[in-house]
């Protein structure tokens, strides 16, 4: 008589990945899907999407993925292929390799910094040429 709604399991598939506030995790991830850290985590992610590290999240070790959105602590590498959002109560500490960069005032960025398709020559150099 009354039709039985089904869930659908994709549902839960759009949610990004989350490690919560009072989580703590050490290993290796990888991933497709996007990730939300407001916990500590201690490792390498990776993954094709967006990393968001929240105000209080902590990350040890190295992340490459898409898109990242740093509120917390970083401390090692970042590897992102397009733009890397580092927001006022950040900080950064290590090597970033990224295709855009984003800072806002008052975030701590004590990194070696690469943008990908610079060129390694300096200005004068070129105008040289």
């Amino acid at each position: 008589m009354f039709a039985e709604k089904k869930k659908n399991s994709n549902e839960f598939s759009k949610l990004p990945n989350h490690i919560g506030a009072t989580t703590k995790i050490k290993g290796d991830i990888s991933s497709e899907e996007d990730f939300r850290i407001d916990g500590y985590f201690e490792g390498n992610l990776t993954t094709t999407s967006k990393i968001v590290l929240g105000e209080k999240g902590q990350l040890h070790g190295n992340i490459k993925c898409a898109n990242a959105e740093i509120l917390g602590k970083v401390t090692g590498d970042l590897v992102v292929d397009n733009l890397l959002s580092i927001k006022s109560s950040a900080s950064i500490d290590g090597t970033v390799s990224i295709g855009k960069l984003a800072i806002e005032p008052g975030a701590v960025f004590n990194a070696t910094c690469t943008m990908k398709g610079a060129s390694n020559q300096s200005h004068a150099e070129k105008k040289a040429k």
